[in-house]
């Protein structure tokens, strides 16, 4: 690995449909280059999380007054991955205005950390579009199938396989058909298939990728 002056920017962007592997992704890479972790997804089933438990009248203002002092860490302190709030959190993160609510403060963290590995499905096209901008991009790919069987051991296998697939399947559709940040590739970003990919390799093809940027931006 290329010797790293830790003074220095590195901001990583993984977007990927649901239950491919970039979360794994990012947090070994993230270790692996002493990088701020930022799970983009997270504050949007958090935001599905306190809409569920408290049932706002009015989301939108609701929502800014959670979000305007949330700490990241209490993000990892509630179980955010339950199948009612995947079904909820897909139809709430095509809202306009929610999405912005986040964006904002998701950019703050990326303004904190000038070291950082941001995954989500909008990190390269709109978090670390600018200002500043993703030093390099990936792009995670997998087969639905895999996908839902992944998903499946995370659920412990508690929710039936099939019922899974089916949410994934319509959780990829709205993620690629909604009307704003839709998920789709970077043109920069470079393609990671985690199906057809050990882990061990999916994380050296990245870090050869990422190396080279260190080395370029070094020069």
């Amino acid at each position: 690995m290329v010797n790293l002056k830790l003074n220095n920017h590195l901001r990583i962007a993984i977007d990927g449909e649901s239950s491919s592997g970039k979360s794994y992704a990012s947090k070994i890479i993230g270790k692996k280059y002493k990088c701020f972790i930022l799970n983009s997804g997270l504050a949007y089933r958090y935001a599905s999380h306190l809409i569920i438990k408290n049932k706002p009248k009015k989301i939108i203002p609701f929502l800014k007054s959670k979000f305007r002092s949330l700490n990241y860490k209490k993000l990892y302190k509630i179980n955010l991955h339950s199948e009612k709030i995947s079904s909820h959190v897909a139809s709430l993160a095509t809202i306009k205005n929610v999405r912005n609510i986040i964006k904002i403060w998701q950019h703050k963290i990326v303004l904190q950390n000038s070291r950082i590995v941001v995954e989500g499905r909008d990190s390269a096209s709109v978090i670390l579009k600018k200002n500043p901008k993703f030093d390099i991009a990936f792009y995670f790919d997998c087969s639905l199938k895999k996908s839902a069987y992944r998903r499946y051991i995370d659920l412990k296998k508690k929710t039936p396989l099939k019922k899974v697939l089916q949410n994934l399947r319509n959780r990829r559709l709205k993620d690629r058909t909604r009307r704003h940040s839709a998920l789709k590739k970077h043109k920069k970003a470079v393609l990671i298939r985690s199906d057809l990919l050990s882990k061990q390799r999916m994380i050296l093809k990245m870090a050869k990728e990422i190396d080279k940027v260190i080395k370029k931006n070094k020069n």
